[in-house]
C-alpha cells in the first residue's frame, strides 16, 4: 500500500528527486510522507497530511545529501500523525527506515528491545531500525546489521534503510513490491544514478532499465554500482527490463484529475490490448500459446473492481460452455476448494494485490496451473504464474480503477473466445474491432453530468444489471462509493424483490442497465417498472433496442453492440455518472479517503 523511493548518486538534486518520486506515488498512501537524507548525518523530514505538506516542509528545513529515502504512507499500525510518519529512527539517529507493508511479529521484537530503546511511535516499522542499531552495537558492519534486522522479521515487507556516514541504500524485499532503476543521462548509457521504488513511475522520468527484487532478496545501492543477493549473502544475477510506455503517460495531460483523464483514455488503451490479437477477416482471435490451455474448468480469483472482472470472466467462460466460477481471493486463499485440472486465472490490474497473491499460491501448491491476467509487466504475479496474459492499459495512476477494467473485460473476452473458439465468435470479435470507437461515442455524447446534477442529494444510489451487466452494477456501485462518499449498491435485477426493494424511496435514484431485446432486458424492465411503482428515479442504461425508455426519468446511450461489449459500454456511462457526482460534491477524487490504489497486505 505505503509507497517507498530511495536514490544514490543525484548529490544536490536528491531531495528533489524524492519528493517528486513520492509526489508519482501517492496513489499508493496519502495520510502522511517523509524523507531522509544521508551527508555523514542523517536528517529526517516528516510529517503528516499530502505531499504537498511534505513539499512545504522540505523548503523549510532544506534536508540534503547524496544519498536517500522517502515513504508516502497509507496507515495500518496507528493514525496519520507526524510521529507515525516515516522514515523512522533508532535511538541515535544514526540510521533511517521506511516501510511497507505489515510485520507480523514487531510486538514481540519490541518486547525483546526493551526499555534500552525509547520508541517514538505506534508503527510496526519502528522495531527495524532498532534492530540494525542492536546489531551495529554489536559490532556489526552496516549491511551486515541490516541483515541481521530484515531475517528476524516476519510478515509482508519491503523496507529501504540509511546509515550515517554510508552513501548506500540497503534494501530487502518478502511479499512487498520493489524494484530497482537504473539511471542514466540519456537513459540508454551506464548509470550514473541508482534508484530503488515500490513501483516504477516513481523513478521513469530518469530511466527506463529496471530490475524486479523477488522475494526474499536484498539489494545494495551504491554511487558506483549495485548489487542484489539472498539474505544470507549469495549472489543473484538479475535480468535488467526496459520500460516501454513514456513518463508523460503519468501526467494529468490537462485535465483536472487522473481518474478524468484515465476515463478518457479508455478508447486508445483499449486499441492497445486488442492490437495483433483480433482477425476480423478469420474470425478469429489470437492469443499465442495460451489457445492451447484447454481448461477442463476455470477458476478466477481477483479483489474490487477485479472481481467485478472476474465475475464478467467467469460468465463468459460458462457461455462457451467450460465450468467456471469467479472467487474473492482472501476467501480463496483461506479455504480453496478443488483445484483438479482447472486453469486458476489471477486477475490482479497491479500484479502486486497481497490478497490475490495468496489465492494463486494456494492454487499452485495444489497443483494448479495459474494464469495472471494484469497490466504490469514485470509485477509478482506475472513472474510468479505460469502464463500471463496483458492488457496492455498503460498506467493507471487514479486509486479508483477505470481504464484497467475496461481492459480487463476485453482481456477476459480475448482469453474466452481464444481458448473456446465457436462459429459464433465472428459478431463478438466484429464488436471488438468496433469497440474503442464505441466508447469513444459514449465519453463524446454522454449526459451523465446532468444526471449527476439531477441526483447530487439523494440518500442512496442503486444499479441492476443480468447476466454480464451484473459486475457493471456492481462496479458501477463502487465508482459511486469510492469518489463520492456516498450509499451505492449493486444487484443482480432478480434479486431486487428478494429484499433490496425495502431501501427504495423517491430519493433514491435506480441505474438499471438494460441492452438488447431479449429475455434478459425484458425481465429487466420488468424490475424497472417495480422500482416505478415505488417512485423511484430510474436511470435507463440502454442501447435502445428495447422499450425501457417509456419507463425511464433519464436516459444514458450507449451505441449497439454484442451483449459481451455492450458491458463494456455502459460501464463508462456509471464511471461518468460518478466522476460527475463526486467533482460536483467537491470530493478529492484522486485521492479518496481510506483508500490506496494498490493492496499488498492482507
Amino acid at each position: 500500500m505505503c509507497g517507498i523511493i530511495g536514490c544514490v548518486g543525484r548529490d544536490a538534486e536528491t531531495t528533489d528527486v524524492l519528493v517528486e518520486g513520492l509526489s508519482t506515488l501517492e496513489y499508493r498512501g496519502y495520510d502522511s510522507a517523509g524523507v531522509a537524507l544521508g551527508n555523514g548525518d542523517i536528517e529526517v523530514t516528516k510529517c503528516s497530511g499530502t505531499i504537498d505538506e511534505l513539499r512545504a516542509a522540505v523548503e523549510l528545513e532544506q534536508p540534503s545529501g547524496p544519498v536517500g529515502i522517502g515513504h508516502t504512507r497509507w496507515s495500518t499500525h496507528g493514525p496519520p500523525t507526524d510521529e507515525n510518519a516515516h522514515p523512522h529512527a533508532d535511538c541515535t539517529g544514526d540510521v533511517a527506515v521506511v516501510h511497507n507493508g505489515i510485520i507480523e511479529n514487531y510486538q514481540e521484537l519490541k518486547d525483546e528491545l526493551g526499555a534500552d530503546h525509547e520508541f517514538k511511535s505506534e508503527t510496526d516499522t519502528e522495531v527495524v531500525p532498532h534492530l540494525i542499531e542492536e546489531a551495529r552495537e554489536a559490532g556489526a558492519e552496516p549491511e551486515t546489521a541490516v541483515r541481521n534486522a530484515v531475517s528476524r522479521l516476519e510478515g509482508s515487507f519491503a523496507v529501504a534503510v540509511v546509515i550515517a556516514g554510508h552513501e548506500s541504500v540497503f534494501a530487502v524485499r518478502n511479499d512487498s513490491p520493489l524494484v530497482l532503476g537504473l539511471g542514466s543521462a540519456e537513459g540508454d548509457g551506464p548509470a550514473d544514478a541508482y534508484y530503488l521504488a515500490s513501483d516504477v513511475p516513481a523513478f521513469r522520468e530518469y530511466t527506463d532499465r529496471v530490475v524486479y527484487l523477488d522475494d526474499g532478496e536484498f539489494a545494495r545501492l551504491d554511487p558506483d554500482g549495485w548489487t542484489v543477493s539472498t539474505i544470507d549473502g549469495d549472489v543473484v544475477e538479475k535480468p535488467v527490463d526496459i520500460i516501454e510506455w513514456d513518463p508523460e503517460e503519468t501526467g494529468k495531460a490537462g485535465y483536472d484529475h487522473f481518474m478524468q483523464k484515465e476515463i478518457n483514455e479508455q478508447p486508445r488503451s483499449l486499441r492497445q490490448g486488442l492490437s495483433e490479437r483480433v482477425d476480423e477477416l478469420a474470425g478469429e482471435v489470437d492469443i499465442g500459446d495460451l489457445a492451447y490451455l484447454n481448461p477442463r474448468g476455470v477458476q478466477l480469483v481477483a479483489c474490487g473492481t477485479s472481481y467485478h472482472a472476474a465475475l464478467y470472466g467467469a460468465q463468459l467462460f460458462r457461455d462457451a460452455g467450460i465450468p467456471a466460477q469467479a472467487f474473492l481471493a482472501h476467501e480463496y486463499a483461506s479455504a480453496p476448494p478443488p483445484v483438479g485440472d482447472d486453469l486458476v486465472i489471477g486477475v490482479t490490474q497491479s500484479g502486486e494485490t497481497a490478497d490475490t497473491l495468496s489465492a494463486l499460491r494456494a492454487a499452485r501448491s495444489q497443483g494448479a496451473t495459474t494464469l495472471a491476467v494484469t497490466n504490469v509487466v514485470g509485477s509478482t504475479a506475472s513472474r510468479e504464474c505460469d502464463h500471463v496474459f496483458y492488457i496492455k492499459a498503460g498506467p493507471e495512476i487514479g486509486v479508483a480503477a477505470t481504464k484497467t477494467f475496461a481492459s480487463q473485460l476485453t482481456a477476459l473476452n480475448l482469453l474466452a473466445t481464444g481458448m473456446v473458439p465457436s462459429k459464433d465468435d465472428r459478431e463478438s470479435i466484429a464488436a471488438l474491432r468496433d469497440l474503442p470507437a464505441d466508447v469513444q461515442e459514449v465519453l463524446d455524447e454522454s449526459r451523465a453530468e446532468a444526471v449527476a446534477e439531477e441526483y447530487l442529494d439523494s440518500d442512496a444510489y442503486f444499479f441492476l444489471g443480468r447476466g454480464l451487466q451484473y459486475p457493471v452494477a456492481l462496479e458501477g456501485a463502487l465508482k459511486m462509493k469510492e469518489i463520492t462518499y456516498k450509499h451505492a449498491e449493486g444487484f443482480a435485477a432478480g434479486e431486487l424483490k428478494h429484499g433490496p426493494l425495502a431501501l427504495v424511496t423517491a430519493n433514491t435514484p435506480v441505474f438499471a442497465m438494460v441492452t438488447g431485446d431479449g429475455e434478459q432486458a425484458r425481465k429487466t424492465i420488468g424490475n424497472v417498472k417495480e422500482v416505478e411503482a415505488r417512485d423511484a428515479p430510474v436511470v435507463a442504461v440502454t442501447d435502445g433496442q428495447s422499450d425501457v425508455e417509456r419507463y425511464a426519468d433519464h436516459v444514458l446511450s450507449v451505441p449497439e453492440s454484442s451483449p459481451r461489449t455492450a458491458a463494456v459500454l455502459t460501464n463508462v456511462q456509471l464511471q461518468l455518472a460518478a466522476y460527475h457526482t463526486a467533482a460536483k460534491l467537491g470530493r478529492p477524487i484522486d485521492k479518496p479517503r481510506n483508500l490506496a490504489k494498490s493492496v499488498t497486505v492482507e
